[in-house]
């Protein structure tokens, strides 16, 4: 199993509790929390937040892929987070990811310093998107996904969604290896909600060492989602609550870095559990 994530110009350890990717949807569409954070003051506060509340990584995105959502153009991703971006990297410590399959987007966000580059089409959806990767060497989590946000749910179709969805994230890490990418560069994320039935969520969720056996950092993006809200209705407390078993499940099983909304609680649950697996001996 992967001891570390080699990022552009640090390093994450992952030998100890589970890291915390918060997610800062920069966008009025988000299935979540769409248009709470589309200002550029509301979205650097709410970093700021996240980073406070003790996220590992600030996973800032301007592009909504939740089913059925309509692509967004180049200038307006742009426009959406840069000016996040470029400002929280001057007040926050903690490493920044860009969640984008746009190239430009990535290029313009490595400049600005982020050091993680998160694509849900696993870097298939823009054919420069490799050379970007090589040029900046950042930290590249590779998300499985059939289709396009427009058209994924329609291709929800597997024999075996678990083999399936390992198989092709073995594939693109052996792809981008030999195209020049370090092996300590990647990460997986099977890709929860994207092209997947309630049913072959769970599926994943309760195969999730598969995905571990691979050996790369494991990304898992749950929180809030829709195979969880059909089970806990739509109350928000109570997706918070579903939200937060199922990262207990996920963080029990070994999985390295949970993307999530809701960082604080979270992580104060993850450190007493961590603390009280390990007490301290009697004196």
């Amino acid at each position: 199993m992967a001891d570390i994530w080699s990022l552009r110009s640090t390093t994450l350890s992952l030998a100890r509790r589970p890291l915390l990717m918060g997610i800062l949807n920069v966008t009025p569409d988000s299935f979540s929390d769409g248009g709470l954070y589309l200002e550029p003051s509301a979205a650097i506060e709410r970093g700021l937040q996240l980073a406070e509340e003790g996220a590992d990584i600030i996973d800032v995105g301007g592009e909504s892929t939740r089913p059925g959502a309509q692509p967004v153009s180049l200038k307006e991703e742009l426009r959406r987070v840069l000016p996040v971006i470029t400002a929280l990297v001057e007040r926050v410590s903690v490493p920044l990811s860009i969640d984008t399959s746009k190239a430009v987007v990535a290029r313009e966000a490595l400049a600005a310093g982020v050091q993680i580059v998160n694509d849900v089409t696993a870097l298939r959806g823009d054919p420069t998107m490799l050379e970007v990767v090589t040029e900046f060497q950042p930290g590249v989590c590779l998300m499985h996904m059939r289709g396009t946000p427009q058209t994924m749910q329609q291709q929800a179709v597997y024999q075996d969604v678990v083999e399936e969805v390992r198989g092709f994230l073995r594939e693109r890490c052996e792809a981008l290896k030999k195209a020049g990418i370090p092996e300590e560069k990647l990460a997986i994320d099977p890709g929860l909600g994207f092209a997947k039935t309630p049913q072959h969520n769970w599926q994943i969720i309760g195969s999730i060492q598969r995905f571990r056996e691979l050996g790369y950092p494991l990304v898992v993006g749950h929180s809030r989602k829709r195979f969880i809200r059909e089970i806990t209705g739509a109350e928000a407390r109570k997706v918070i609550e579903g939200t937060l078993g199922v990262s207990l499940l996920l963080a029990a099983a070994g999985v390295d870095i949970l993307r999530i909304h809701d960082v604080g609680i979270t992580r104060r649950l993850l450190d007493w559990l961590w603390k009280e697996s390990k007490p301290e001996p009697d004196v």
